[in-house]
């Protein structure tokens, strides 16, 4: 009853932190766009828009780590946690990134495919789900994703660090291609899967058929 009750559970911390995440995504977005936005302390610049959008991206990118940490550990795994966190994960990478054209940092073709993929893997991830079957998150998509934090950060550094920018783009590459070739992991492992699924329901077609043919000759 309690692994029911758990399972079924819609709030609890781990999935407060996915939410918390979510509600960060627009202060990210605000925080990068405005760019005459400082902070005083005592007279002096305390920290800019983009140090401000750094720290508010790096402090929600840690929400996921610790939400999953905390939802296995304390086995409150639920069901909108498991939709949430990588619809969240999704909605903050992609603003950074968005937000991160907008400034000029990151050329907006890359910034398409990296979104246009995080759009495909969910729309195959929801035909799977609707199939029975889960495609789960494999070591490339967890390296994706590592990857994507660390180009963003980079990136929101070289805005005031312009010997950062050489790196930051070449981490942004990187994001890029482990995106693609983790969407290219993600479609084969559904067509296998589908092909498999296509195998199993012809050879019971094949089966109901030759049981048919069957009685028919008894009778």
């Amino acid at each position: 009853m309690n692994d029911i009750l758990t399972s079924g559970a819609g709030m609890n911390l781990p999935n407060a932190l996915t939410l918390l995440r979510i509600f960060f995504v627009p202060l990210l977005v605000a925080a990068l766009v405005q760019r005459n936005l400082t902070v005083h302390w005592n007279g002096d610049v305390w920290i800019t828009n983009e140090y401000l959008a750094l720290t508010i991206f790096l402090f929600a990118a840690a929400t996921d780590l610790v939400d999953g940490y905390l939802a296995r550990k304390w086995g409150q795994i639920t069901t909108v946690g498991t939709l949430l966190d990588p619809i969240a994960d999704k909605l903050l990478i992609s603003a950074a990134l968005i937000a991160l054209v907008q400034v000029h940092k990151v050329p907006a073709w890359i910034v398409i495919l990296i979104v246009g993929r995080e759009f495909a893997v969910s729309g195959l991830r929801s035909i799977a789900a609707a199939e029975g079957y889960t495609i789960k998150a494999s070591e490339l998509g967890k390296t994706k994703m590592i990857s994507q934090v660390l180009a963003v950060a980079l990136m929101l550094l070289s805005i005031h660090w312009p010997e950062l920018s050489q790196i930051a783009t070449i981490c942004i590459w990187g994001a890029m291609i482990f995106s693609l070739a983790s969407a290219v992991d993600y479609f084969w492992k559904f067509w296998r899967k589908i092909d498999d699924h296509v195998k199993r329901r012809r050879r019971r077609e094949l089966l109901m058929v030759e049981r048919r043919r069957n009685r028919s000759a008894i009778i």
